[in-house]
């Protein structure tokens, strides 16, 4: 009986600081992002343009009543543009600020998978100075033999222009 008591709690160990990813396709790259901020995963359709936004924000949808901005994560980190199709998407997420919360949205090129991962399998991501700055990468998890950027979605979604003014 105590060999099965051993077994339940390794398996409680290891499951201890498991967290779930989505994980979704930009530009080639896999990126992943904490599964509980995700509220909903929309098919790619039309937005509402905002006049005067920074040219990364592709405008907003209506969602239920609640006016949600949508981020074009290709041109916010300046990659190229492509044509959407079936397999663009809209992630709607819940973006955590310092004086307040709100509901955003990012157009990937596509979703992927749902990992779990354990907390000691993210490394921590190089310092980087490009496309994507290292301020909005959690770190690097290894799956499957590909590397998936985990991205730190408060820190993205609340720098720059997206940034509330708290004045």
């Amino acid at each position: 009986m105590s060999e099965t008591q051993e077994d339940i709690n390794v398996l409680d160990d290891s499951t201890d600081d498991s967290e779930q990813y989505l994980s979704f396709i930009l530009a080639g790259e896999e990126f992943a992002i904490d599964i509980l901020r995700v509220q909903e995963i929309k098919s790619w359709d039309k937005v509402t343009n905002l006049p005067g936004s920074p040219d990364y924000v592709a405008g907003a949808i209506n969602l239920r009543g609640t006016i949600v901005p949508v981020i074009n994560l290709r041109k916010r980190f300046c990659l190229p543009d492509i044509k959407f199709d079936k397999t663009t998407v809209i992630i709607v997420l819940k973006v955590f600020g310092e004086e307040q919360d709100r509901t955003m949205g990012l157009i990937v090129d596509a979703v992927s998978d749902v990992h779990d991962l354990q907390t000691s399998e993210i490394r921590a991501a190089p310092e980087m100075k490009g496309k994507i700055d290292s301020q909005f990468v959690t770190g690097l998890a290894t799956i499957n033999d590909n590397m998936v950027i985990v991205m730190d979605i408060d820190t993205l979604m609340n720098s720059g222009e997206l940034a509330l003014d708290e004045g």
